[in-house]
């Protein structure tokens, strides 16, 4: 339980600095930091409620004792008085919601034990000498708290000393109110302090929300104009980076925000944040895939260009091998001639015994073009 203060310190302190590589680890030790002050709760629960019962019991012994006072069992009253005021000195604290309640019926029942039963005077007066001294003790000690710094611990050690107040017993009637005055002015003064360092440290963490909240805003006006489709280039991206690391260096300077607010307003940092990176990621992730689309088309013309030149290349090399022949155009050129030998035979046919002589040319001359066209396109194939 000493420690939460600190483990809540780290908790924020972790999840603030952005480190994800260990969260498992982290999210396990406090697990069984949670287990472990469950335990402890539970144990401190168990040992305030067995504490409180044997408090109960020493009030009603205390109770029947006032109630029952005679002059008869003053020495036997007043050891046994002692008795159970020593035992209470004993035992542990009770539930805070119960604190307050027994300490003032003890306190009650010590006073009206002292102020009815008709003891000895020397030995009461004993009793209320020990008590001005222990509480006199304590007032110097609250007094002395003042110069301490730490109001944190000021405060904390000032608890300590109530409680020791609260278990010594009552001094001389005629000095009670006094004592119990000087004791409470040095523990206003401890309180105003812890009072003022606290509503100090709710301001500072008011305007560090608003800090946090104008780096948010900053960080939104950056990314708008982009997501409205401002064209960006990857020296404008750069720019935006420097501006983003420079907020984030500055959100890494501020302390805490309030509590109720704390994670809620790193959570709206860290997904701004997050919306500027993924944006610009897939910003440069589709300038890649360009660059690579315009390498392949680059890689693609040049294959095509090295194709035509082969093509190219491997014409002239036919060219060569067939006298300089176009095999391609002289088959389009045989083509066209069995064309027109063919239209040609029909304007002739059976017409005069001369125009079939010239029919009976015309079909040999066609049966060679085909002839010598079934060759060329042979050629043509091999070629291929």
């Amino acid at each position: 339980m000493a420690i939460k203060d600190q483990v809540d310190h780290l908790k924020t302190r972790f999840y603030t600095e952005e480190s994800e590589e260990f969260e498992e680890d982290f999210k396990e030790l406090l697990a069984q930091y949670k287990a472990k002050r469950a335990e402890v709760a539970a144990a401190q629960a168990k040992e305030q409620a067995d504490n409180l019962a044997r408090k109960t019991a020493i009030l009603e012994q205390m109770k029947s004792m006032v109630e029952g006072a005679n002059a008869d069992g003053v020495m036997a009253n007043l050891q046994r008085m002692r008795e159970l005021q020593a035992e209470w000195k004993t035992i542990g604290p009770v539930a805070p919601e119960k604190t307050q309640e027994i300490r003032k019926a003890y306190q009650q029942y010590q006073e009206q034990f002292y102020d009815l039963v008709k003891i000895n005077i020397e030995l009461r007066d004993l009793d209320f000498k020990k008590n001005l001294e222990l509480k006199t003790l304590l007032c110097e000690a609250a007094e002395r708290l003042q110069n301490n710094d730490n109001i944190v611990e000021a405060s904390r050690m000032l608890q300590q000393l109530h409680d020791e107040w609260a278990e010594i017993g009552p001094v001389a009637r005629e000095l009670r109110e006094q004592l119990w005055e000087r004791f409470k002015a040095a523990s206003t003064v401890i309180n105003k302090k812890h009072q003022a360092y606290f509503e100090e440290l709710h301001r500072k963490e008011q305007e560090n929300l608003e800090r946090k909240q104008a780096i948010i805003d900053q960080l939104k006006a950056l990314l708008e104009p982009i997501i409205n489709g401002e064209p960006m280039t990857a020296k404008r991206w750069e720019e935006l980076t420097e501006q983003v690391q420079a907020l984030q260096a500055e959100w890494r300077k501020i302390g805490f925000a309030p509590k109720k607010h704390n994670q809620a307003i790193y959570e709206a940092y860290r997904a701004e944040c997050d919306r500027f990176f993924q944006t610009k990621a897939e910003f440069f992730r589709e300038l890649r895939e360009q660059r690579k689309l315009r390498e392949q088309r680059h890689k693609e013309y040049l294959e095509r260009q090295k194709a035509r030149e082969e093509r190219a290349k491997a014409r002239a090399e036919r060219l060569q091998a067939n006298g300089g022949v176009d095999l391609r155009k002289l088959r389009d050129r045989l083509i066209q001639e069995i064309k027109t030998a063919e239209n040609n035979i029909l304007f002739f046919t059976g017409k005069s015994k001369t125009a079939n002589k010239i029919v009976e040319d015309m079909q040999k001359k066609i049966t060679e073009l085909k002839s010598r066209l079934q060759e060329i396109e042979q050629k043509m194939r091999e070629e291929e």
